[in-house]
């Protein structure tokens, strides 16, 4: 079975578009997409940490499951050059699906 040729693809950026620095994603899932928060977080004191959120984006389950692919391929060629990357163990990667 032949693979059908790929488009030629431009990127375009409308003039909206700008760029931001996150170190907090929420997601959020339902039947129909996933839904990413990107935000800042700020540890006010030992106890408190503030999240100022700024950005959200809908994907479809299909869009999220390529983004899943194309961050463990990014990620793995990271640490393949760099070295592991290491989690503070505090911060639980599992929550509440909302």
């Amino acid at each position: 079975m032949a693979n059908p040729t790929q488009p030629n693809i431009k990127l375009v950026n409308n003039p909206e578009y700008r760029e931001s620095y996150a170190n907090s994603v929420q997601v959020r899932v339902n039947v129909w997409d996933f839904f990413l928060v990107f935000g800042t977080m700020q540890q006010q004191s030992e106890a408190q940490v503030e999240v100022h959120n700024f950005q959200g984006v809908y994907l479809s389950p299909q869009q999220a499951k390529a983004l899943m692919a194309i961050l463990q391929q990014n990620v793995g060629n990271y640490e393949s050059t760099f070295g592991e990357i290491k989690l503070d163990p505090r911060m639980n990667p599992t929550g509440p699906v909302h």
